[in-house]
C-alpha cells in the first residue's frame, strides 16, 4: 500500500512521514511540500491514504482533498490541523478522520487502522468482524448502552461516564491521564486518585464482562479505547451520513456530561 503526506512546513512533514513509516502499514510513504507535485504523483500512482495539512498557502487541504478524490476516488483522507474548528469542514469532505497537531504516534496509528478497516477492499479487511447487533449505544439525549435490547446497568456512575468518553473518542486510544482530567477536570492526578481510577476501570471491565460484551473494549499499557466496528451507535451513524439518524438529532448529546458539549456543538453545526 502507498501513503502520501502533504504539509508546507518541512519539519512537520518529515516527522509525519517518519510516523507513517513506523506503522509498518505501507510499502511506500511519499512526503510533499508542494501540492501540485502531490497531485501529479496521483496521475501515475494509486495511493491508499493521504495525510493533508488543512491550512496551506497555495492550496488548502480541503481543496486539495477534493482534487485528490477526483483523481483517485478510493483514497482515504486524514486531515492534520492545529485548529479543532476545521473538523466540521473535514467531515463535510467525507474525510476518514482528522488529527490535531502535534500528532502522536498512538493517535496516528489509531486513525490509520480505522481508515484501513473502513475499506472493504483493503488488506486484512476480509477478516474484520461485523458490527454486533447485540450492542447498541445511544448518545443523543442521555447516554445509554443496550445489549439485546436490554438496558445495561452500571454499578458505578463514573464507570458509565468512562465508557461514554471512550465512545465519544470514536476508537482512538486515550491515555489514562488524559481520561482522568476529562472525567475529574481540575483534580490532581495523585496516587490516591490513580488508585480510585483503577477501581473505576475495573468496574467498567466487570460490567462489560457481565453482559458478555468485553470485546468492545481494548487496552494497551496506559491507554484504552472502544472498538467502533463492534458497536451500533447513533453518533457513528450520524458521522457516516445516515440521514434518518441525522434527522433524529435534536441538539442534545450525552446530556449528563459537561465535557460532551464540544461534540454536541460539532454535531449541531454538521446538521445545520
Amino acid at each position: 500500500m502507498k501513503a502520501i503526506c502533504v504539509d508546507d512546513e518541512e519539519l512537520i512533514l518529515l516527522r509525519t512521514a517518519s510516523l507513517l513509516k513506523k506503522t509498518n502499514k505501507f510499502d511506500e510513504v511519499e512526503p510533499f511540500t508542494d501540492v501540485r507535485e502531490a497531485l501529479g504523483y496521483l496521475d501515475s500512482s494509486k495511493v491508499d491514504i493521504a495525510l493533508l495539512d488543512i491550512d496551506m498557502p497555495e492550496m488548502g487541504g480541503l481543496e486539495l482533498a477534493a482534487n485528490m478524490k477526483q483523481k483517485c476516488p478510493g483514497i482515504k483522507i486524514i486531515f492534520l490541523t492545529g485548529y479543532s474548528e476545521y473538523a466540521v469542514d473535514a467531515y463535510a469532505m467525507h474525510a476518514t478522520g482528522y488529527l490535531l497537531k502535534p500528532v502522536s504516534y498512538e493517535k496516528l496509528l489509531s486513525e490509520i487502522e480505522y481508515a484501513l478497516g473502513t475499506d472493504a477492499g483493503s488488506e486484512g479487511a476480509g477478516s474484520a468482524e461485523p458490527i454486533s447487533p447485540r450492542v447498541k449505544v445511544e448518545t443523543f439525549g442521555f447516554f445509554n448502552v443496550l445489549v439485546d435490547g436490554k438496558l445495561v446497568t452500571f454499578k458505578r456512575s463514573k464507570a458509565k461516564e468512562l465508557l461514554a468518553c471512550l465512545i465519544d473518542r470514536r476508537g482512538q486510544f486515550i491515555s489514562r491521564k488524559d481520561l482522568f482530567y476529562i472525567l475529574w477536570e481540575d483534580d490532581d492526578y495523585d496516587r490516591a486518585k490513580q488508585k480510585y481510577f483503577d477501581t473505576i476501570i475495573r468496574s467498567l471491565k466487570d460490567t462489560l464482562e457481565e453482559y458478555g460484551i468485553s470485546d468492545i473494549y481494548e487496552a494497551e499499557p496506559g491507554m484504552m479505547r472502544v472498538v467502533p466496528e463492534k458497536i451500533d451507535c447513533d453518533l457513528y451513524r450520524f458521522l457516516d451520513k445516515d440521514k434518518s439518524v441525522i434527522e433524529s438529532f435534536r441538539g442534545e448529546y450525552m446530556n449528563s456530561y459537561s465535557w460532551a458539549s464540544e461534540t454536541e456543538g460539532f454535531l449541531f453545526e454538521l446538521k445545520n
